[in-house]
């Protein structure tokens, strides 16, 4: 009997364990995440099946078991909290910058908020209701996390502003606006070489290489990057975002500070006089350059060393940060573009063109894709206004020209003011020839433009060469256009002069001026030889008509007519007596009125001394003798 007893208290025993060991495997087999929802169904019923065979007093042991792992999990989670929000809040109560104090604190602050959202992961995937303890320390670590990222912003903020290297263009140079004295203020008044010189004194050439500076102390770049990296991982990238692009973007405003390129409005630009604008124009030019390539270039090299070479938000956070700084420069040159059309601004216009052209390659590399089209846009946009400026300014310039009028003649028949400014107008701008040829060229216009034959190349061979007329055809249609218009109008003002001696002298000075500087300047290859000779033929001709008309009456007195008759010597030398005093008179005369006339070229007064000295002593040859002029060549 005791026999039988054993036997069936070892075999409940057996039973028992084998339930025990079968509820674990279910238990542990339903927690994989990778059952079939009808695997989960048999073993949820071979679950119940067990449970209704346990004894109430195993399964009151096995919730209590529950229960305390269960508590045991939540004291855990709460002391892992704990520790992190000491970590965390001792310092709201310290005013000073960690990053200030010894380097493990940041390390440690870093390391207590990357805890902080690691337990916040943790916590959101257990799917928890608002009763469970542990949804308690979510929202306690929520709030720690919020405290963290607010605190980090600040450093991050700071760190940026402490470390920030200094504005200093040490390779480059400008001169003040104070040593721009009368410069430029009207081209009338300079000197043959002063426009030319003026330009060559403010060009700033293109560094052989690029330059890129440390914007930020490179030390703490690794720091900065760690800060980024943690607050986008804890989903505070729109914080961070804004942090560095509006420290950036007061970095970049004492930057232009710096450069003396002070936040204008185009009204204020309007109302600049035209030496300060000019000043404004000059430093703009040295300016943007400077910017653009040495301070955008390493401003985007800076973001993209904290957020990551090529990644969108380094290239949203360049474009929040320099936007509005780019955006000024460009508001500036817009405002040029639009002011009155005149004259004297087609150089600076011109000059400002051709560096914002320049620097097209380099903006749009900075601001690529779609985040950077509203710049590329905007900078596309200011300099096709610019073009159109100039194209405006320079027939401004035509017009201006054709209604020069003058209600007195020119004293002394010399070379007027005019022909000097448009000439030396003309070959200031050949500088800009390549520029000039694509903004005047007219968008209907083909690309060969059919020339006059005043303007025509000689040769088949010179239409091909590099310097022939036709690779500038849109420029050269306008500059036939202005030196047609300029001679049009000195035609009108030789009409001034009463005398028609003074009128032809007149023309022969200005427009052998004309014909000089086109052949002793770069203005030779757009006008073309034949353009020369025509020039040539024609002074010549008004200097033989002055000659003509100042001379011929006089020298006729000189004439042996009727004085050496045979057998009247007594009247033939009263003849000749009274011809020589109205010879002596006219001579004279003519002296008297001429003594004030002008021919300001030198050798062109010596070669119209020679041949009227050749025509007094040649009397009776008068016809013969043309005017020697110098080589064209020469």
């Amino acid at each position: 009997m005791a026999m039988e007893d054993s036997h069936v208290t070892n075999q409940l025993e057996r039973e028992e364990n084998l339930i025990a060991a079968a509820r674990h495997i279910v238990r542990a087999l339903g927690s994989n995440k990778k059952l079939t929802s009808d695997a989960k169904k048999i073993l949820a019923d071979l679950g119940s099946r067990l449970s209704s065979m346990t004894k109430p007093s195993d399964m009151e042991e096995e919730e209590e078991g529950d229960v305390e792992e269960e508590e045991e999990g939540v004291r855990a989670i709460k002391d892992r909290l704990n520790a992190i929000e000491e970590k965390i809040m001792k310092w709201e109560k310290d005013e000073s910058m960690i990053w200030d104090s010894r380097p493990d604190e940041a390390s440690e602050y870093l390391n207590a908020a990357d805890d902080a959202r690691r337990l916040i992961e943790r916590l959101e995937s257990m799917q928890l209701s608002k009763e469970n303890e542990e949804y308690k320390c979510l929202l306690r670590a929520y709030n720690v996390l919020q405290t963290a990222m607010a605190r980090i912003e600040e450093e991050f903020k700071n760190l940026i502003i402490q470390n920030r290297q200094p504005f200093e263009p040490e390779y480059v140079s400008f001169r003040s606006s104070e040593e721009d004295v009368n410069d430029e203020s009207s081209i009338v008044s300079l000197g043959d070489e002063s426009i030319e010189e003026s330009l060559q004194r403010d060009s700033v050439s293109r560094p052989s290489e690029e330059h890129t500076i440390d914007l930020v102390h490179p030390d703490v770049i690794p720091e900065l990057r760690c800060i980024a990296e943690l607050m986008f991982a804890s989903n505070y990238d729109q914080e961070c975002s804004h942090a560095y692009t509006t420290v950036r973007r007061e970095a970049l405003d004492e930057c232009l500070y710096i450069l003396d390129m002070e936040r204008l409005s185009i009204e204020d630009v309007l109302r600049m006089d035209w030496g300060t604008l000019n000043s404004k124009i000059k430093r703009w030019v040295w300016a943007v350059k400077i910017f653009v390539r040495v301070y955008l270039a390493s401003e985007k090299w800076l973001s993209d060393q904290i957020f990551g070479e090529g990644e969108p938000i380094s290239i949203v956070c360049f474009v929040d940060a320099s936007k509005t700084s780019i955006l000024q420069l460009l508001n500036f040159s817009e405002a040029m573009s639009i002011g009155p059309h005149q004259p004297e601004k087609l150089f600076r216009i011109l000059h400002m063109y051709e560096v914002l052209a320049d620097l097209m390659p380099d903006l749009n590399a900075l601001y690529p894709d779609e985040v950077g089209s509203s710049v590329r846009t905007e900078c596309h946009e200011v300099l096709k206004r610019l073009g159109d400026c100039v194209r405006a300014t320079f027939i401004e310039f035509e017009n201006a020209i054709a209604s020069n009028a003058s209600s007195t003649p020119f004293v002394g028949g010399g070379i007027h003011p005019l022909t000097r400014y448009v000439m030396n107008y003309m070959r200031t701008l050949t500088d800009c020839s390549e520029t000039l040829n694509l903004v005047l060229k007219d968008p209907d216009d083909e690309d060969v433009i059919s020339l006059s034959p005043d303007m025509s190349p000689d040769t088949e061979e010179d239409s091909k060469s590099p310097g022939s007329p036709g690779r500038f055809s849109s420029m050269v249609l306008h500059f036939q256009s202005v030196a047609s218009i300029l001679e049009c109008n000195l035609e009108e003002k030789s009409k001034l002069y009463r005398e028609a001696p003074f009128q032809h002298l007149f023309l022969m000075n200005n427009i052998h001026y004309m014909a000089e500087k086109v052949k002793g300047s770069e203005l030779r290859l757009i006008y073309g030889d034949e353009w020369i000779r025509r020039r040539n033929w024609k002074f010549q001709q008004h200097a033989m008509n002055y000659e003509r008309a100042s001379w011929s009456s006089i020298l006729s007195l000189l004439k042996d007519e009727g004085i050496q008759t045979p057998g009247t010597t007594s009247i033939s030398r009263n003849l000749l007596k009274e011809r020589l005093r109205s010879f002596y008179l006219a001579f004279e005369d003519v002296y008297r009125i001429q003594t004030a006339w002008l021919i300001p070229d030198v050798q062109l007064r010596e070669d119209l001394h020679i041949s009227i000295s050749l025509k007094i002593s040649l009397r009776d040859r008068p016809n013969r003798c043309k005017i020697p002029t110098r080589d064209d060549s020469r």
